[in-house]
C-alpha cells in the first residue's frame, strides 16, 4: 500500500486531515495532470462543465476544489466565466495558475468558512472533491451561501459516500434553501482507464439556490 503522502489516487483516497490534503498535493502537482488525468481517462471534469454549460449556468462562476484547473479548462469551451478558484492546496493552485482561466485563485479549507462573502457567485461548480470521508456534506451550507439567489450548483459526489457519508440526507434537509434537484449517475473515468478505480461512478448532484 502507498504511503499516504505518495500521490495516487488511493493516497488521495485515504486523506483524513486538511493537512494530509496540503501535504498529498504539494507533492503531486506537478505531475497531476500527465500521472493522473491523462493516464487515467479522467472525465469526470468534463461532465462537471458540461452538465453546468446544458443546465443554463453562467457566471460568474466558482470551481471548488478546482486543482490544476482541469474543470475549467472543460468550461471554457462553453463560453461561460468569468471562473475563481479555491482548493486548499496551494502548489495545485500555481499549476492551474498556469493556464490563465481563473480570473482570482483562493486557497481555503472547505471544512471551515469560506473567505467569500454572501451571494458572490451565480455557479458553483466541483469535480472531484466529494470522493472520500474528508470533505463531507456540512461544506454545503457554504456553497449555499455564496450563491446568488437561482443561482446553479453542479456537485460531483461519490456514490459510494452518498448515502453512507450523509451526502443525501444533507441535500434533503437543505429541502427549503435549494430547488430543481436532480442526481445524475455518472461514471468517473473513461474507457481508456485501467486499474481498480475505472469503475467508480457518482452523481452530479445538480440544484439551485432558492430564492430569498
Amino acid at each position: 500500500m502507498c504511503p499516504k503522502n505518495s500521490p495516487s489516487l488511493d493516497a488521495a483516497y485515504s486523506l483524513e486531515t486538511p493537512q494530509d490534503s496540503v501535504r498529498l498535493y504539494a507533492d503531486w502537482a506537478d505531475t497531476y495532470d500527465s500521472n493522473f488525468a491523462q493516464s487515467s481517462d479522467y472525465i469526470l471534469p468534463a461532465q462537471v462543465a458540461h452538465h453546468f454549460a446544458v443546465s443554463g449556468g453562467n457566471g460568474p462562476i466558482l470551481d471548488v476544489g478546482a486543482g490544476t484547473g482541469l474543470c475549467a479548462v472543460e468550461l471554457a469551451k462553453y463560453n461561460v466565466g468569468p471562473i475563481d478558484a479555491t482548493d486548499i492546496s496551494p502548489d495545485m493552485l500555481e499549476i492551474a495558475r498556469t493556464k490563465s482561466l481563473y480570473h482570482a485563485l483562493i486557497v481555503a479549507d472547505l471544512t471551515k468558512s469560506l473567505p467569500i462573502p454572501d451571494a458572490t457567485y451565480c455557479g458553483i461548480v466541483s469535480s472531484g472533491t466529494f470522493t472520500n470521508g474528508h470533505v463531507g456534506p456540512d461544506a454545503f451550507d457554504e456553497l449555499v451561501r455564496i450563491t446568488r439567489p437561482g443561482g446553479l450548483l453542479v456537485l460531483s459526489i461519490n456514490a459510494q459516500h452518498f448515502a453512507a457519508a450523509g451526502f443525501e440526507a444533507k441535500l434533503a434537509g437543505l429541502s427549503t434553501q435549494i430547488s430543481d434537484l436532480t442526481l445524475t449517475a455518472v461514471r468517473f473515468y473513461g474507457p481508456n482507464s485501467t486499474g481498480p478505480h475505472k469503475d467508480d461512478t457518482g452523481f452530479l448532484a445538480t440544484f439551485r439556490r432558492a430564492p430569498d
